[in-house]
C-alpha cells in the first residue's frame, strides 16, 4: 500500500497545540504530554484496490472511492462510474480500509468495523445477505486491530491475537473446519492465537504469528498455501 499526495495533508498548528498541552500539564497535571502528542497524530494514509473500483483512507479517517459503482461500493446507490474520488458518507475517525471483490471494510479508530457494497454471501458481517449502499456495523466485533477483505470474505484480527472470518466459505475461506455457502456473522478462525498480521487473497488467507510462523489456510488448487500439498485447508496449516 502506498502513500500518495493528494492524501497526505499537514496538520495545521502541530507544534502550538503541543506547547499549551505541555504548559496546561505543568501548571494543572490535566494532560501529559504523551497524550498531548496522541491527539495530534494523524492516521497514516492508505490505499486499497477491488475489482474495477479503488479505496484511499485520507489523513483526517475519512474514506474516498473511485471507480465501478457495483453493490454501492461508494456507500451509495448511485451505480454510474465516478471517475474521480468521492467521499464515502457516514465514516470518520477510520485508520484503516481493505477493499474485496465488491466489498469494503473500514477500521475505526474505537476498534469497530464497518463495511458496505456486496453482501450476497454475508461478507459485511452484519447478519444477512443484503447488499448495503452505505456503510453498517460489523456485528458482534470489537477490539480490532486490523481487517483484511478477500473477494467475497472478511478477515479481522483483535486485539487479543485471535482472527476472526465471515462471508463466503464454499473454499473453507473463513477457516473454522467446514465449508459451507457463507456465514453473516463473525466467527473465530479454528486454532489459531498469538496472531500479529493476517492477510486476505480472493479464496485462501494468511496469518502471522508471534513466533514468526506463517499459517494459511482456504483454496490450494495451485498450492498457495505452501504446505506441500494441493489440497484445500478447512482450517490454519503452517507454511512449510
Amino acid at each position: 500500500m502506498n502513500n500518495i499526495g493528494f492524501f497526505n495533508q499537514k496538520l495545521r498548528g502541530h507544534h502550538r497545540l503541543l506547547v499549551v498541552f505541555v504548559m496546561l500539564s505543568m501548571l494543572f497535571g490535566v494532560a501529559p504530554l504523551s497524550s498531548a502528542y496522541a491527539l495530534t497524530q494523524p492516521v497514516t494514509p492508505m490505499v486499497s484496490a477491488g475489482i474495477n473500483f479503488s479505496l484511499a483512507l485520507k489523513s483526517d479517517g475519512t474514506v474516498w472511492a473511485w471507480g465501478r459503482n457495483g453493490y454501492g461500493v461508494y456507500g451509495d446507490d448511485i451505480t454510474p462510474p465516478r471517475l474521480t474520488p468521492v467521499q464515502i458518507t457516514g465514516l470518520s475517525d477510520m485508520t484503516a480500509v481493505s477493499a474485496g471483490a465488491a466489498h469494503s471494510l473500514a477500521l475505526k479508530s474505537d476498534s469497530t468495523v464497518w463495511a458496505w457494497g456486496d453482501n450476497r454471501f454475508g461478507q459485511l458481517g452484519d447478519g444477512t445477505t443484503t447488499n448495503r449502499p452505505t456503510p453498517v456495523q460489523v456485528t458482534g466485533l470489537s477490539g480490532v486491530v486490523a481487517i483484511s477483505a478477500g473477494w467475497d470474505y472478511s478477515l479481522a484480527l483483535k486485539s487479543d491475537g485471535t482472527v476472526w472470518a465471515w462471508g463466503d466459505n464454499t473454499l473453507g475461506q473463513l477457516g473454522n473446519g467446514t465449508k459451507s455457502n457463507g456465514i453473516s456473522t463473525p466467527a473465530q478462525v479454528s486454532g489459531l492465537s498469538g496472531v500479529t498480521t493476517i492477510e486476505a487473497g480472493p479464496n485462501h488467507a494468511f496469518a502471522i504469528k508471534q513466533d514468526g510462523n506463517l499459517w494459511a489456510w482456504g483454496w490450494n488448487y495451485f498450492g498457495e498455501l505452501g504446505d506441500g500439498t494441493t489440497t484445500d485447508r478447512y482450517t490454519p496449516v503452517q507454511v512449510s
